[in-house]
């Protein structure tokens, strides 16, 4: 076996406790990086591959980044799904005997971050946790950049689509799977469009008894809401992610919120590929806020707020109190201009006090972050004193934020303005605050003086003119002499050092005030530091009135908003009822009407009721039936969300569910077809929809044959009609199926309008009573620029067969579009040949005659 050096040896023994994450071991100003861990991170980071002596005449394989540069690099390797070891020094080089001790100090991973540089500001960052015990499915989740930290529960036997919808909604970057237990194959199981990190294979397996006792360690007694739970899944699942921080962090995870229990049915549930439809926080086509409903609506001055506003639009109310509660609140800021841009004033100057408190609570906090905390609190007063005239009910529980008077206090007299980011460079704490801090940097201060003083004195006692005192790290002071003057040099003059044209010297006196203000500076960093760290724990004591300030904050944020949104875009409040009627007068997409450049959006109505929920929409492709079904969906969320909407008048009754069924995707990856989405998609709705949901169906049936694709229509309209009675636009270009409304109550027609002209057909976007008798697509496929020939094809084919009933002549409307242009005259002689009588001399001269005709026409 090769011998290693000592350095080698302390890493490989320290690497061996930490084979799943790329170890950072600090050496002097560099994190370094050895064998393996060089070799994945020079890729990653695109830096240089070096080595290093290992012993035995052993190249190291090994590359490095800037200790102080470090989160950039964390941060891509982070983004890549990489988890980090950080190894630091933690003992004194210059005390060590030895090799310098070293520890793993805090392990990274993709959900334990708090650094700014490796978090989105609009986006939380959840750590997720999934356990199956007693057949019931428990997942809990945190962000521990802010301390949220909640978990819900679903049965195991029917609840794994919701649970994976819930697992689609948090998006985690990083899930705890552990090895143990049997959640493992269902996470297998599951068709999710994320891919977080997978960690936690390892953690203890542990029952309800020992995960009540491992969250009461953290948070104290816990309401007899969890004690009775009678399977605990979700419990465990918290469990999981304390022990898992535990493991990692290293460090005190005091900000943490206590974990609540979330009832999913207490929310609007929208599906993953409704969500994805209609682009509710992210576009189809780049998974970016571009082109998405909460870009709209997002007026938000500050982080939280728009963390905030995320999750309000995937979990929309259905309450209606609650909903009642937000709108009245942004009716109040919408009429009142004064109070709408005074917040936003104030919010525009507050930094994110959620993340703050993450880095307070585990001792991550830097001298900056203490800064903005400060400064955000300084702003409190005067936006408590806007807020005391609100009436609304929700304003006025937000009104009396606590202002933390004694913390910015503290704060203010504490920590210098122009403190630097790191803890350990001095020059943090305000002067005046401590006695003995300020009688060090006055040495430090007055060194500088007495170095000038003593540089002129020396300078006119020797009269050598090109004396003058400096300093490196490594030879401390000096008095430096050119070549030339060599000669005047006094005897008292010590060589330290030579260079090509100057000697440099030392004196006693010189001497003596090195080790006088070297040992002051030295003293005064470690004094500072450690003044720091009491200021920084006093401050972790203010976490829970930080974070409830920052709760109200960013509602205050976001109901602002909702205010802002209503006024640049023309919106108007809703009337919220639980009757079950939709009524939208003058209705509008609220994000396509914002990116019409060259035509106004025209808006359009729609009623649904108990009685009358179904409407059939036939028109023409490209007439704007996807548009219209959208936007209805798009008001009911507004509405339930609390936002103000985009319509003349509106009355929204409460659903508790909404589908979407539009547009055509497949998933080649798993052998599933266009249709075969399709279907699976129309299955799910069928499944879960209830009387009070809301289903926008679009086009079913068109991925397979006519008679299928219309058969199927057909079957689902009439099970919704019968089964389900839930508020239903369904759009289609089976014409055939217009006729339902005659013998099934609680159908009706819609269609959109069209203006036919000699140059071509106009697009009037306007949804009218009725029924559509085309679908224009020819025309659309002549917009679409298709080559003229074919355009012309598809009219005479398209001709012919609208002169033959489809279902009475099926066979020969098929043949006449495939032979129109060699004669329809030996087609139909074909179609009525009896061949079974027919012997090989009557089919010889069949084809003789059929022949020479065809030579004729020619």
């Amino acid at each position: 076996m090769t011998k290693h050096t000592p350095m080698i040896e302390q890493y490989l023994e320290i690497k061996s406790h930490h084979q799943d994450e790329i170890l950072f071991f600090r050496l002097g100003d560099f994190y370094e990086m050895f064998f393996s861990d060089a070799e994945l991170a020079s890729r990653v980071l695109e830096i240089v591959l070096t080595a290093r002596d290992g012993g035995g005449n052993q190249k190291v394989p090994m590359c490095g980044v800037p200790y102080h540069a470090a989160s950039n690099y964390i941060a891509k390797l982070i983004a890549a799904g990489y988890k980090i070891a950080i190894c630091e020094q933690v003992e004194d080089p210059s005390e060590a005997k030895g090799i310098v001790k070293r520890e793993v100090t805090r392990i990274i991973t993709p959900g334990t971050v708090y650094d700014e540089a490796l978090l989105n500001e609009e986006t939380n960052n959840y750590l997720a946790a999934i356990i199956q015990n007693a057949g019931v499915i428990g997942l809990a989740y945190m962000d521990v950049s802010t301390g949220e930290f909640k978990f819900m529960e679903f049965p195991a036997q029917n609840g794994q689509d919701e649970f994976q919808n819930e697992i689609e909604k948090i998006s985690p970057k990083e899930c705890l799977l552990p090895s143990w237990n049997q959640a493992a194959g269902l996470w297998a199981n599951l068709d999710l469009k994320i891919s977080p990190v997978i960690s936690g294979q390892h953690l203890p397996e542990m029952d309800a008894a020992a995960a009540l006792t491992c969250i009461e360690s953290v948070f104290g007694t816990i309401i007899d809401e969890y004690i009775n739970n009678k399977s605990s899944a979700g419990l465990i699942a918290a469990a999981m992610i304390v022990t898992f921080l535990n493991e990692t962090q290293k460090t005190s995870i005091s900000h943490l919120n206590h974990p609540v229990m979330i009832l999913p049915s207490s929310f609007l549930e929208i599906d993953y590929s409704s969500r994805r439809n209609l682009e509710l926080v992210s576009n189809l086509r780049e998974n970016k806020r571009s082109g998405t409903l909460i870009e709209v609506l997002d007026k938000c001055n500050t982080s939280m707020g728009k963390r905030l506003l995320k999750s309000w639009l995937e979990r929309p109310l259905k309450n209606p109190k609650l909903i009642q509660e937000r709108l009245n609140a942004v009716a109040e800021l919408f009429e009142s201009i004064n109070l709408r841009y005074e917040i936003e004033n104030y919010l525009h100057d507050i930094y994110d006090l959620s993340r703050l408190a993450g880095r307070l609570g585990s001792g991550m906090a830097s001298p900056r972050d203490l800064i903005a905390v400060k400064k955000s609190l300084a702003i409190l007063p005067s936006l408590n004193q806007a807020l005391q005239k609100v009436q609304s009910d929700l304003l006025l529980t937000l009104k009396n934020l606590d202002t933390m008077l004694d913390l910015h206090e503290i704060l203010e007299a504490a920590i210098a303005e122009d403190a630097p980011l790191s803890i350990k460079e001095g020059s943090i704490v305000k002067s005046g605050y401590n006695m003995g801090i300020d009688e060090l940097r006055d040495i430090s201060v007055n060194g500088s003086k007495w170095l000038i003083e003593f540089e002129t004195k020396e300078r006119q006692r020797t009269g050598i003119k090109s004396l003058k005192i400096g300093y490196n790290r490594v030879f401390g002071y000096y008095i430096e002499i050119s070549r030339a003057a060599h000669s005047e040099v006094p005897a008292s003059y010590h060589r330290k050092q030579t260079l090509a044209n100057t000697e440099r010297y030392i004196n006693e006196e010189l001497k003596e005030f090195e080790s006088r203000i070297l040992s002051a500076r030295e003293r005064l960093n470690t004094l500072e530091y450690d003044e720091y760290l009491k200021i920084r724990a006093t401050a972790e004591e203010y976490i829970p009135r930080l974070q409830e300030v920052a709760q109200r904050i960013a509602q205050l944020d976001v109901l602002n908003s909702f205010a802002k949104a209503a006024i640049e875009n023309d919106y108007i409040k809703p009337l919220i009822n639980d009757d079950g009627t939709l009524e939208i007068i003058g209705g509008r997409h609220p994000v396509v009407e914002k990116n019409l450049s060259q035509w106004s959006f025209i808006p359009n109505d729609v009623y649904l009721d108990k009685k009358n929920f179904f409407a059939l929409i036939t028109g023409p492709n490209m007439g704007g039936k996807s548009t219209f079904m959208r936007q209805i969906a798009l008001i009911t969320i507004m509405a339930q969300v609390g936002s103000f909407v985009p319509a003349k008048q509106a009355r929204i009754g409460i659903v508790d569910r909404i589908f979407t069924r539009v547009g055509a995707a497949d998933d080649l990856a798993s052998g599933q077809s266009t249709f075969m989405v399709e279907m699976m998609e129309v299955a799910n709705i069928l499944k879960y929809a209830s009387g009070n949901s809301l289903l926008i169906l679009d086009e079913i049936g068109r991925g397979t044959s006519t008679f299928d694709g219309l058969s199927i229509a057909r079957a689902v309209c009439e099970h919704i009609i019968k089964n389900i009675r839930a508020k239903t636009l369904f759009a289609t270009h089976y014409h055939e199926l217009t006729d339902m409304n005659k013998f099934k109550s609680g159908i009706f027609n819609l269609s959109l309008s069209v203006k036919e002209t000699e140059e071509g057909i106009v697009f009037l976007r306007k949804v009218m009573p009725g029924r559509a008798d085309k679908s224009y697509g020819i025309q659309v496929a002549k917009l679409a620029g298709l080559p003229k020939s074919v355009i012309r094809r598809a009219e005479t084919v398209l001709d012919s067969l609208e002169q033959v009933p489809m279902a009475a002549n099926a066979e020969i409307s098929i043949q006449k579009d495939l032979f129109e242009n060699i004669n329809l005259r030996i087609v139909e002689e074909l179609v009525s040949l009896d061949l079974d009588n027919l012997t090989p001399k009557n089919c010889g001269e069949i084809l003789r005659k059929w022949q020479d005709s065809l030579k004729n026409d020619d």
